[in-house]
């Protein structure tokens, strides 16, 4: 198979040289040139068009949050954003994400060795990616709307039911990674504010993991925070992973709650979706409902599998409206999932499948 041809475009050339030879080491990777600004980006693409380009954000003479919306707009080429601004201002990564940026992926800092393992795992899991991604419109109606549920064919009194139980009986789980981001944004736009409570394994470096939260809360009606030790778990509240840490469902004095611990990648990866989704083999299936999306590799399937078998529901998003067919396409190879579909008819099935109190 052809080698997915990449360009580097940063204004650090130790920075350009270390990307060069992490990405250099695998065998379908070629890197076909680098860049210091995007200026000389564009004369690299004139002259050999590469199939993703790894993007800094502080870079002279034009920062890359205005280099990516112009060539989302003009010659929409997957980007990973690589920048160290993901410590300093993780808002600008959220930025990129939502002009299009395929991943965001914090720079390497060259003094520490120990932890280039798992970011050259991690930086070329998110070109292969992005390499073989592909667009998806979603219609969810009026998408700006934050009061717009037309997704699902529920009248305004029943998306908005009240009740004095919060602390959650029956828990949601959602798996997602590459091409997660928007679609989870989405689809907590159109849920009902008085579902269970939800689980978030996003594949995401820790240091957005917050900024993501905090966006997710002002954009939907849910209250969405980033995991925190021993948060209780309660109904219409969002609980994403943090992304140094694994994400476990636990149950203490008769509550649920999050439980997060700092152990070894997973699947390659940290926070892993198995992880969640094994924690939650120890509570009755009637009570789980495991959703994996969009992703590559193969992280979630076996922890689905493993539910679907103690009667969790389970669903699996379908080939059609996935950007990375992976994670859910292993799922579905195992049997794991009782339910394939669109993000959409996802919606539509939470919104009603927990009309009744718990």
């Amino acid at each position: 198979m052809r080698k997915i041809k990449v360009l580097i475009v940063d204004d650090s050339v130790s920075v350009q040289n270390t990307l060069a030879e992490i990405l250099s080491q695998d065998d379908e990777i070629e890197i076909i040139g680098t860049a210091s600004d995007p200026y000389q980006a564009v004369s690299r693409i004139a002259e050999n068009l590469p199939d993703v380009i790894t993007l800094d954000i502080e870079m002279p003479r034009m920062d890359g949050i205005t280099f990516l919306g112009k060539l989302m707009k003009q010659h929409p080429i997957p980007v990973v954003v690589i920048s160290s601004v993901a410590v300093e201002g993780s808002e600008k990564g959220m930025q990129a994400l939502k002009l299009g940026a395929h991943e965001i992926i914090t720079k390497p800092r060259l003094s520490i060795q120990e932890n280039m393992e798992e970011y050259s795992v991690r930086i070329t899991d998110a070109i292969k990616a992005a390499a073989i991604s592909k667009r998806i419109q979603f219609r969810f109606g009026r998408q700006n709307d934050r009061d717009d549920c037309s997704v699902n064919s529920l009248d305004r009194s029943v998306s908005s039911i009240q009740t004095t139980k919060l602390n959650s009986e029956k828990i949601i789980l959602i798996g997602a990674s590459t091409g997660g981001t928007e679609l989870i944004s989405l689809i907590l736009k159109n849920l009902r504010t008085d579902l269970p409570g939800i689980l978030i394994v996003q594949h995401m470096p820790g240091e957005f993991t917050k900024a993501f939260a905090n966006r997710l809360n002002n954009e939907s009606r849910l209250n969405v925070k980033e995991a925190e030790q021993g948060d209780v778990i309660q109904r219409g509240f969002v609980y994403i992973a943090n992304g140094y840490n694994h994400l476990q469902l636990i149950r203490e004095n008769g509550l649920f709650k999050c439980k997060l611990e700092m152990n070894t990648l997973v699947n390659r990866h940290r926070p892993s979706v198995d992880v969640l989704f094994h924690s939650a083999t120890k509570y009755p299936g009637k009570d789980i409902t495991a959703i994996l999306l969009t992703g590559m590799g193969s992280d979630g399937a076996k922890g689905m599998l493993e539910l679907c078998k103690a009667g969790a529901m389970t669903f699996a998003q379908n080939e059609q409206s996935s950007v990375i067919f992976g994670m859910p396409k292993e799922a579905i190879k195992l049997n794991a999932a009782k339910m394939t579909g669109t993000p959409e008819e996802l919606i539509y099935w939470l919104n009603n499948a927990f009309l009744k109190n718990e």
